[in-house]
């Protein structure tokens, strides 16, 4: 886990009161119609997420995360006849198992079986993940397709409602290409096609980190030091293209834009050495004030959750004071909070 010694924060700093009017239950009509927040100086400008490509110079380069969200969110019940909710953390690759978070009035033991859906059973192989916290299940064949025909979209916990059709559209990004994710990244779902041209149009070149989101991604931290935290896992990759896009982007004096944090994440990790290398592995990169940035310039970022790691990363990437502060300015001027709501764009620190 990479952080910093230095940080001197604990977990109250980063909260704040949020009115749950703000919350977003449903995204805004068109995709770049949402709000965006330019943070970049003082004081904060308020605009529209279409301004975007005015915002950044031709040699930029925006960093998306290519991720897809599987429909991740599963009923069914026990043999025994107790029902049971899933939500499918991780599909083990070239296999038929899955990791998967259960509630259950009782836990399945190993060897025992649950039927979704009514449609299939699944295998209880025991118990697995960080603290044995999931479940290790096996499926009767390919996940990825049971998932798709028999799913729900894994809406954050703070959606009201059930997953509806237009989830299954608004819920993930008009480039989403690598399935894995059981939540997407949000700052991404501001990009519509005609978004992307006129940012290519503008000399703005882009390239694509796979991250696949995590549930943990939503969990407060429930330790008041942010040193005695364990962060959770997530796997990414960053491909020899990306790597030499950035090179590219820096020698000619451009800024590399992350479009998310989890974009961020994904390349911060690959950088901890100093030095950005590509590669697919896993992750537990914790990111808290005093952290040493060596990729990302800029961030296009969507609102977080009070006491969240993501309110520490935007705080160590644009200054604790800074986001504190602009924090204070959007709920003032009833910005749209969380998945389905408004951006921001942020400067690093210097």
């Amino acid at each position: 886990m990479q952080s910093s010694p230095h940080f001197t924060h604990s977990v109250s700093d980063f909260d704040f009161e949020l009115p749950p009017a703000l919350i977003a239950q449903h995204p805004a009509p068109e995709r770049s119609g949402s709000r965006l927040l330019d943070g970049r100086g003082q004081p904060p400008v308020d605009r529209i997420f279409r301004e975007l490509p005015d915002l950044l110079s031709p040699g930029d380069l925006l960093v998306f995360n290519n991720t897809k969200v599987i429909k991740a969110r599963m009923f069914g019940a026990k043999f025994t006849g107790g029902s049971v909710e899933a939500l499918i953390e991780r599909v083990l690759p070239g296999t038929l198992e899955v990791w998967a978070h259960l509630r259950a009035s009782k836990s399945p033991k190993p060897g025992s079986w649950v039927r979704f859906n009514d449609a299939f059973d699944a295998e209880v192989l025991g118990r697995c993940g960080p603290d044995n916290g999931m479940f290790h299940l096996r499926f009767p064949s390919d996940p990825f397709a049971l998932l798709e025909q028999h799913g729900h979209v894994p809406l954050p916990p703070y959606i009201a409602h059930a997953d509806e059709a237009d989830d299954v559209r608004r819920y993930q990004t008009v480039f989403a290409k690598e399935p894995g994710a059981v939540a997407a990244p949000t700052a991404a779902l501001h990009f519509d096609e005609a978004l992307l041209a006129r940012l290519a149009a503008n000399g703005v070149a882009t390239a694509h980190v796979t991250l696949h989101v995590g549930a943990g991604t939503f969990q407060p931290v429930r330790v008041e030091q942010l040193d005695q935290h364990k962060m959770h896992s997530e796997w990414f990759e960053v491909t020899a293209e990306t790597v030499a896009a950035i090179a590219a982007c820096k020698a000619r004096g451009g800024r590399v834009v992350a479009v998310g944090t989890t974009t961020l994440r994904a390349l911060e990790s690959a950088a901890v050495s100093g030095e950005l290398q590509a590669g697919a592995r896993e992750t537990a990169i914790f990111i808290t004030p005093g952290f040493q940035f060596n990729v990302v310039d800029s961030l296009v970022t969507n609102f977080h959750l009070p006491k969240s790691t993501l309110m520490m990363l935007v705080s160590a990437f644009a200054g604790y004071a800074s986001i504190m502060a602009l924090y204070r300015h959007a709920i003032a001027a009833e910005y749209r909070f969380f998945s389905y709501g408004d951006a921001m764009l942020l400067q690093r620190l210097a």
